[in-house]
């Protein structure tokens, strides 16, 4: 019999994980069953899903739950009901596929990990560049010595967010919401694959392997969380990774992730899945191809494949934003450097030459005397 799988939170990038799952039933792989949101799907909405008359549609978890039998649930929801959406899930005896970041909190992320253990249900995290063959590959390089000894990762990324971008949902540009923590902001939600990425390419993906997180949090938008920050992070392999993202540049670039090594050096343009690797042989470049979560995710109930992003391989990452949870609330970049780019958000001059000196220099924002800065940031948080 087919897996009956669900989706809860159908639009924005949710919709990605519907037509993924209609995608898989048209192959034979999987059934869709039936979707779930508060706000019900626009008729002229993936139109080929919403006409399927074996597509149910609820307002909520519990509702689909308690009228529907399901092996698989992929949740699409905001950051902060993500544990108590996923526990239902694994209560009710199926697997999961749950969207990036797992949860707000290292407590959350405990508390989430027990439940799995407890049911002994699969829980799949929705980072897809661990699926990425470049990333893979990357990971390799790094750990057969091809790049030497390694003195720093670099995570970099200049993007442009409109002001639509911080109104689309209450809980957008938020670190606390009716006293629960969210933590949105650039380093957990849009570059969250960037961080979870440098840390798989050092082989650093687990909780107990980070050793230091150190933020320098600002905003150039009248938001409660970050939109330009650095953040340097040591892993118990000691290799220092440090991550330096906006989004108030003048024009949004690729992100990457670039390893600095002594015989060598490799970028990731991991949304690309490409990877230029340079040593003293020379250059090269290639491109690679990716594994799908939802896919391995039911091969795994199948045939007993490893889950490409297991829960425990976040945990780490889960680290990283429980650091910045707890840090000081980003300082407001003074208006004398901020300026305003097209479709009114605010461009903080120059980031991108700051971001990628930071990655090469391993240094933070206040570090190099960013004109915005101020240099008060956190000591290195101890694990």
């Amino acid at each position: 019999m087919l897996p009956r799988v669900a989706v809860v939170g159908v639009h924005g990038h949710g919709a990605s994980h519907v037509r993924a799952a209609v995608r898989l039933t048209i192959a034979g792989r999987c059934q869709l069953v039936a979707v779930a949101d508060p706000r019900p799907p626009a008729p002229d909405q993936l139109p080929t899903t919403w006409t399927h008359p074996e597509v149910a549609v609820y307002s909520d978890l519990p509702a689909l739950l308690a009228a529907e039998a399901v092996d698989v649930v992929v949740i699409c929801t905001p950051i902060h009901t993500h544990v108590p959406l996923a526990e239902l899930v694994l209560r009710a005896g199926a697997d999961v596929l749950l969207e990036k970041p797992p949860t707000p909190s290292m407590a959350e992320f405990e508390q989430l990990t027990a439940v799995v253990a407890e049911t002994g249900r699969s829980c799949q995290i929705g980072f897809q560049a661990h699926g990425s063959g470049a990333v893979l590959a990357l990971a390799s390089i790094v750990a057969d010595g091809t790049l030497g000894e390694i003195r720093g990762i670099g995570a970099t990324g200049s993007w442009v967010r409109t002001q639509s971008y911080w109104q689309r949902a209450k809980w957008a540009g938020r670190r606390m919401l009716d006293g629960v923590a969210v933590v949105d902001g650039a380093v957990t939600n849009p570059f969250a694959h960037s961080v979870a990425a440098a840390l798989l390419v050092d082989g650093s993906g687990r909780a107990n392997q980070v050793e230091s997180v150190e933020t320098e949090l600002f905003h150039a938008n009248p938001i409660e969380a970050d939109d330009t920050s650095t953040v340097r992070i040591r892993t118990t392999r000691g290799t220092t990774i440090l991550a330096a993202f906006t989004l108030c540049a003048a024009e949004t670039s690729p992100p990457r992730v670039t390893v600095y090594g002594s015989a060598g050096r490799a970028v990731l343009s991991y949304t690309t899945d490409e990877l230029e690797l340079t040593t003293a042989d020379g250059t090269t470049s290639t491109q690679y191809g990716r594994d799908e979560l939802l896919d391995n995710l039911l091969d795994h109930r199948l045939d007993g494949v490893p889950l490409l992003a297991p829960l425990d391989s976040t945990g780490a990452f889960t680290r990283v934003l429980d650091a910045i949870r707890s840090a000081p609330v980003p300082q407001a970049i003074e208006a004398d450097w901020v300026g305003e780019g097209d479709e009114r958000h605010p461009v903080v001059p120059g980031v991108e030459k700051w971001i990628e000196r930071a990655a090469e220099e391993q240094l933070l924002f206040g570090e190099l005397g960013a004109p915005w800065t101020n240099r008060q940031r956190t000591e290195p948080e101890l694990r």
